[in-house]
């Protein structure tokens, strides 16, 4: 009886990490569009090789939140491709910024 009520138990462990992986990995699509970029005060650089990732806006508890940018320290060999709104026909999806070659 305790072996059965412990694979029951990971069972419903696994499916439940099942699920938390499915909402992850879900799009969402925004059917208002994302208010005009901010204009952000940099700062000076930290040190001399700093990248700036710019702020963006966020969709949050059904509003867009202001997340501000800031510098951080380089990818070697790679430049930063800043992420974006993109309207699609099923609303406005978050592209998530990169490193790319």
């Amino acid at each position: 009886m305790k072996k059965l009520k412990s694979l029951l138990l990971l069972v419903l462990l696994a499916a439940f990490v099942l699920v938390l992986a499915d909402c992850a990995s879900r799009t969402a699509y925004v059917q208002k569009p994302p208010p005009a970029v901010k204009k952000e005060v940099r700062g000076p650089k930290p040190y001399t090789n700093a990248v700036w990732i710019g702020g963006n806006w966020k969709w949050q508890g059904g509003q867009y939140v202001w997340v501000s940018g800031y510098w951080t320290k380089p990818v070697a060999g790679k430049k930063w491709v800043p992420g974006h709104w993109k309207k699609t026909a099923r609303g406005h999806v978050w592209v998530k910024g990169h490193w790319r070659r």
